[in-house]
């Protein structure tokens, strides 16, 4: 017979092996693919969407992520800095943010957010650029003896509340600035666009 000395264990190892190495090349070659799929740095500093995993962020806590170039903070508030939000109107500058440019309509409200518990800031003192820091707990701080949480600007020594409300008396001159931002479901957050309906 003609295939008498056909090597068959030998013919499937290559034919198995050809197909394995075939399958890597092509999924080597089909990543550069997909990535062209995914906004390039500059298209996320000149203001793509930003998609945020917030399923693992802590009732406390925050994490920071970058749109458009600038760090953005996303906080998880606890129910007593949001309690402690009203206490604080008398000694802000704009307690009711008035200045519609600090945070979209959705979002002009007591605790500057779509959902009470979520605060989406944009970390930048609205003073002179620099990057306040986060004192999230509800005690005296060297900085103000009756602290109910926020942020300070070691910069120039201005404060803000848990709702990035400025204080009055301090060189900032508004709020932090609120991003567009929606909710896709309970665990994942775009900043860069508005919710749905939304003016």
């Amino acid at each position: 017979m003609a295939n008498e000395g056909v090597n068959h264990g030998r013919r499937r190892f290559l034919t198995a092996t050809t197909a394995v190495v075939g399958g890597a090349g092509a999924l080597v070659a089909a990543v550069p693919f997909i990535k062209t799929w995914l906004p390039s740095a500059k298209a996320k500093s000149a203001g793509a969407p930003v998609q945020q995993d917030i399923s693992k962020v802590e009732v406390g806590q925050m994490v920071i992520t970058e749109w458009r170039g600038q760090p953005v903070w996303i906080i998880r508030r606890t129910p007593e800095q949001i309690g402690a939000l009203a206490s604080l109107n008398a000694s802000l500058r704009d307690p009711e943010s008035k200045n519609e440019e600090q945070q979209p309509k959705y979002a002009q409200n007591l605790h500057r957010s779509i959902k009470q518990e979520w605060l989406v800031m944009i970390g930048v003192c609205t003073h002179l650029g620099c990057s306040p820091k986060f004192h999230g707990e509800i005690k005296p701080e060297p900085f103000d003896a009756q602290w109910k949480g926020g942020f300070f600007c070691p910069c120039h020594k201005s404060r803000f509340d848990m709702a990035g409300r400025v204080f009055a008396g301090v060189p900032a001159p508004t709020n932090l600035k609120v991003p567009d931002y929606h909710f896709v479901d309970d665990k994942t957050l775009v900043i860069g666009v508005k919710p749905e309906g939304a003016a």
